[in-house]
């Protein structure tokens, strides 16, 4: 017995038209150059060593919420990081992508995921040595690896879950389930910084020049999406 090919899911009763997905995510390629200079300033300033009093100012200032819930949260937002579910997440939501018959998108989420060789390229660059526990400094334990800058988990988040916000506000019609599932991301992204400094795993200029990268990165790979897009639609003003 032989079956034909797995056929789409019906997206066209919850996604806009091409056109329209591409003119709603046009417009930031100087936030994109401004990114991208604010993490070589970061990283230069790391580098000699001249960040080394704010960041653990900083730490110390954050870890003084030691509170039961607020540590939950903030374990729960960094628990998506750590492998093996750093892998299966990502892999889960390319082919969902793919199953919904979005073959650009998930072609777009594989580049969105490459932040995680970003990182590991800097890190090999930089070798800064992790958070010491100490006297001021609270760090829970972990399977931590690599370096200190930048932080994985961050510019991760910045494009994995990034790229997934950016293609439910560009795709989805209805207002309601564009908000519903932009949200989670969009919290995910925001979060994850606080949360790494706030468990001693990194120190703040890591988390800062994550999300100034990562922010540069993703604005490239959207920018870069939206012309793949455009090749197949005519534009409209």
């Amino acid at each position: 017995m032989t079956t034909g090919p797995a056929t789409p899911l019906p997206t066209a009763d919850v996604t806009v038209a091409p056109h329209t997905a591409v003119r709603r995510g046009r417009g930031a390629d100087v936030v994109e150059r401004l990114g991208f200079l604010g993490f070589l300033a970061i990283f230069g300033l790391v580098r000699a060593r001249r960040s080394d009093a704010i960041d653990l100012a900083v730490t110390v200032k954050m870890q003084r919420w030691s509170i039961p819930w607020l540590s939950r949260v903030m374990e729960a937002i960094s628990w998506p990081g750590f492998p093996p579910q750093s892998r299966v997440i990502p892999a889960v939501m390319l082919a969902i992508l793919s199953i919904a018959g979005l073959p650009l998108e998930a072609v777009g989420m594989v580049g969105a995921w490459g932040t995680a060789i970003v990182a590991t390229l800097v890190k090999t660059i930089m070798r800064r040595p992790r958070p010491v526990a100490g006297v001021d400094v609270r760090v829970i334990a972990a399977p931590l690896g690599g370096s200190s800058f930048p932080s994985g988990h961050t510019i991760t988040y910045v494009g994995v879950y990034g790229f997934a916000a950016y293609l439910a506000h560009t795709l989805l019609r209805p207002p309601w389930l564009r908000r519903l599932v932009t949200a989670p991301f969009v919290a995910l992204v925001a979060l994850v910084g606080p949360s790494r400094v706030y468990q001693g795993h990194h120190w703040f200029t890591d988390v800062s020049a994550s999300y100034l990268l990562g922010l540069s990165y993703i604005i490239g790979l959207t920018r870069l999406y939206r012309s793949w897009k455009a090749r197949g639609t005519t534009e409209q003003p």
